[in-house]
């Protein structure tokens, strides 16, 4: 009798280990930041690279505070080709990067945008992304801005 208990423990023991791992795992399936369309203004988090931010809070972007910045920065811009149309249907919020069409932005430019740990500013054709560095998924995309 003593070893029917014992393995009772150990197979309990190991599910209370294990089960809060569970628990926590992605529920989107690996899907990104939620869905939704590429100029939605809501988002779980605040972050601009501090201040209490968890690593795993989504950057909440102020469209309007951007233009502004690209308003007040023209000369640190160029709009780029425009994209073919089946690349650009591509460029959605939670789509991987499509490899070769996104390119870096003036380190002064980039300057003035906000900041969000996890996450850097590209330029497609005469969009504007936001891109999770680790993952290469699209988190934002701000549409015709660098036009």
């Amino acid at each position: 009798m003593v070893r029917p208990t014992f393995l009772a423990v150990a197979c309990t023991s190991i599910a209370l280990a294990l089960g809060p791992g569970l628990a926590s795992a992605d529920p989107g399936n690996g899907k990104g930041h939620g869905q939704g369309n590429g100029n939605s203004k809501h988002a779980q988090g605040h972050g601009n690279g501090g201040g209490g931010s968890s690593k795993y809070s989504a950057p909440a972007i102020d469209r309007g505070g951007i233009l502004s910045i690209l308003q007040g920065h023209r000369s640190y811009w160029n709009p780029g080709p425009a994209l073919p149309p089946g690349i650009q249907k591509n460029l959605a919020r939670g789509k991987p990067l499509p490899p070769g069409i996104a390119k870096k932005l003036d380190g002064r430019l980039l300057g003035q945008l906000p900041r969000y740990d996890g996450y850097e500013w590209m330029q497609a054709g005469v969009d504007l992304i936001l891109v999770a560095v680790a993952t290469g998924v699209i988190y934002e995309v701000l549409n015709g801005v660098l036009d």
